[in-house]
């Protein structure tokens, strides 16, 4: 079987493994790391009955 290229078949494999692990990181690091704003809270009430409430509550009625 013919390699492609010079390279030891570890160095290549560590090599493509270290790639993208440092794409991984750009990835998490620029999507996931940090909020959009930092003063972006909700207030922990609304998230529990959110996450509490199986059942969807129903829509307000409106005044004529």
């Amino acid at each position: 079987m013919r390699r492609l290229h010079g390279m030891p078949l570890a160095l290549a494999i560590t090599l493509t493994l270290v790639a993208k692990v440092l794409i991984l990181m750009a990835l998490h690091k620029a999507f996931f790391a940090e909020p959009m704003v930092k003063k972006m809270r909700m207030p922990t009430e609304k998230i529990e009955q959110h996450l509490l409430n199986t059942t969807p509550s129903p829509p307000p009625k409106a005044q004529p």
